[in-house]
Formats: structure tokens, C-alpha cells, sequence
């Protein structure tokens, strides 16, 4: 094997980061939610959920899986499945929740990137609070999780004839 585990370690935080941004064969989530007509984040279009179900409901499970992954104080309290993570409401109540649950998005994405490209944080060592999960663990969850709900905001995008973006 060429390089140093050292290198290796290094090579795999750079590509968990690069996952957890997006982008590569598919439409990130910054691309998929900007401009996102305000009185269209309600609809359904036939689907089971609306773009405000949807980006909520990635927002409540990301902050969950980065809560879990730097539980080191003990903190992390599990939410009740599956009622505590999807809204019941179609639409945002306001403007300004849609804009803070993008960012919470966001916020929690980089907080995430800092804890893997943080050198002290073990990627490979089980958490001692969970029973066998690891931190490549939880950033590929989040990267898989969150890949799911933005190709269906992307199709309801589509359905709502609003994607390709003008």
C-alpha cells in the first residue's frame, strides 16, 4: 500500500468533506433550494411530502446525527421515530423559517466538516456512547440521507416546473 496511514487519514477526511458538500454527479442542496418560489414550498405536486417537509425534515435529521457524533459531554437525547423528525405542516409558517432552516442546514453541514477535519476527532473508533457507530459512519448517514431528500426536492422541483432553475 503506498502512502502513510497518516496520508490515508488525510485522504479520507478530504473525501468525507467533499461528500458532505455535494455536488460531484448531482445538484447540491444550496443549488436545489435557492430560489425556491415562497408561495410553491407548501405543494405536494403528487408527492408524499412538500419542499418544506422535506428541507425540515433534513434539517432535524442532520442536526441529529451531528448532535449524536460530538456527544462527548453526554448531551444527546434521542428524538422519538418518526413523529419528532418531520413536520406536520406543509408550508413554513413564515419566510423567515424557511430561511433559518436552510441555514441551520448549512450551519450543521460545516459544523459536521469541522468535526471530521478536526485531526483529534478518531474516524474509525466506535463512539463510546452508541453501540458501534463511528464518525465515517455518521458523515456518510448524512451524506446518503440528505442525497435522498434533495433528489426529491429536485423532482418536486421538476413537477412544480420550476427545475431547471431560470
Amino acid at each position: 500500500m503506498k502512502g502513510t496511514m497518516k496520508e490515508l487519514d488525510q485522504a479520507l477526511r478530504e473525501q468525507l468533506v467533499t461528500a458532505l458538500e455535494g455536488g460531484n454527479a448531482h445538484a447540491t442542496f444550496d443549488e436545489v433550494v435557492d430560489k425556491f418560489p415562497a408561495h410553491l414550498r407548501g405543494q405536494k405536486a403528487g408527492l408524499p411530502y412538500s419542499a418544506w417537509q422535506l428541507v425540515e425534515h433534513i434539517r432535524i435529521a442532520q442536526e441529529d446525527i451531528l448532535q449524536f457524533s460530538d456527544n462527548r459531554e453526554g448531551k444527546y437525547k434521542p428524538k422519538k421515530w418518526p413523529e419528532a423528525y418531520w413536520p406536520k405542516e406543509s408550508a413554513p409558517p413564515s419566510e423567515s423559517a424557511w430561511e433559518r432552516s436552510i441555514a441551520a442546514i448549512q450551519r450543521d453541514r460545516d459544523a459536521m466538516i469541522a468535526l471530521i477535519r478536526d485531526a483529534r476527532s478518531d474516524l474509525a473508533e466506535p463512539f463510546s456512547w452508541g453501540d458501534g457507530q463511528n464518525l465515517i459512519r455518521e458523515a456518510i448517514l448524512i451524506v446518503d440521507h440528505n442525497a435522498n431528500h434533495i433528489g426529491e426536492l429536485l423532482t418536486l422541483r421538476r413537477l412544480l416546473g420550476i427545475w431547471p432553475p431560470h
